[in-house]
């Protein structure tokens, strides 16, 4: 079965497909039921995880897969035509994704894209080696396209300074700020979230469990944090755009939340064998945006009173 991705934007932007010919046209099997069961029953992540502790993949909702590490979060959408995978978290993490693609039962050869959260080293330093695993291209929106490809981030990052370089990564296409990717059927839709970093991008999509429906977010981090020395207060155009971000997740509908970092998002409380709370809550994009707010809103008076320090 021939499968595409597209790209589009409001000005019908349309991008080439990647030819996936050599891998054929037989369908990517679903992970098999008694694996999925395993890996629910295994897994042991908390909020206290390191970045690299390695985690049992499991389900999250219907087609969508949990593949990360305990301490960053990487996700499966999978479906007969083929899988589209978000973030690539940090070196070593990218080759446990890789591990946990196959335990859960799916070729890595079955990924037709790959997308992001935002390009720090934390959440694309996997991405060079996800892409030579599965041959998918890495789509970007514009502004983290060079930081790619250069392995690197520049001044324009508030983090600037204190970012580890990564591999760079070779395919990478260009993303409208509200594109589509499509891939096997799947639809993620972009939302430009550049706050944290310029590049950062919230990703939403649909996904069942037959009759159970819902709206799913891979919401971008939306902190202010920053090396030492910078203030925010010196950037409006920074504070513009984490403002705008704010307001992009909060207006999302949002029936599930996962975020770059899970604990961000409490996902262990809501997900695995030692959940407590829900998985389903319809005011977690909301509440994740005020709480980046607030947050915004203590440091900027932190900043004022170190200003006025003699």
């Amino acid at each position: 079965m021939s499968l595409r991705t597209t790209l589009l934007a409001p000005t019908a932007l349309l991008l080439a497909a990647c030819s996936h010919d050599s891998r054929g046209d037989t369908a990517p099997a679903a992970a098999p039921a008694a694996e999925a069961t395993a890996a629910q029953s295994e897994t042991r992540c908390s909020d206290a995880s390191g970045w690299d502790d390695p985690a049992t993949p499991l389900r999250v909702h219907g087609d969508t897969w949990y593949v990360g590490t305990c301490g960053i979060a990487a996700l499966l959408v999978t479906s007969p035509e083929g899988h589209v995978l978000i973030d690539g978290a940090t070196p070593r993490g990218g080759l446990q994704i890789i591990d946990n693609i196959r335990a859960l039962g799916f070729d890595p050869k079955d990924v037709r894209a790959i997308v992001f959260s935002h390009e720090h080293f934390d959440h694309v330093g996997g991405l060079a080696d996800l892409q030579a695993a599965t041959g998918a291209p890495v789509y970007a929106r514009s502004p983290a396209m060079d930081t790619l490809r250069r392995g690197a981030s520049d001044e324009s990052d508030p983090q600037f300074g204190e970012l580890d370089a990564f591999d760079p990564v070779a395919d990478v296409r260009l993303l409208a700020d509200d594109g589509v990717v499509n891939a096997g059927g799947i639809e993620l839709q972009a939302v430009a979230t550049p706050g944290h970093s310029v590049g950062g991008t919230t990703w939403t999509w649909r996904s069942c469990d037959g009759q159970d429906c819902r709206q799913m977010v891979y919401g971008d981090s939306l902190t202010a944090v920053s090396a030492d020395g910078y203030r925010f207060s010196d950037h409006p155009d920074v504070l513009a755009r984490l403002r705008q971000s704010f307001a992009a997740v909060a207006a999302l509908g949002c029936d599930i939340l996962v975020t770059p970092h899970p604990s961000a998002s409490a996902l262990w409380s809501r997900l695995g064998p030692d959940a407590t709370r829900p998985l389903v809550d319809e005011g977690a994009c909301r509440a994740y945006a005020e709480a980046g707010a607030m947050r915004l809103e203590q440091r900027l008076a932190k900043e004022a009173g170190a200003g006025n320090t003699p």
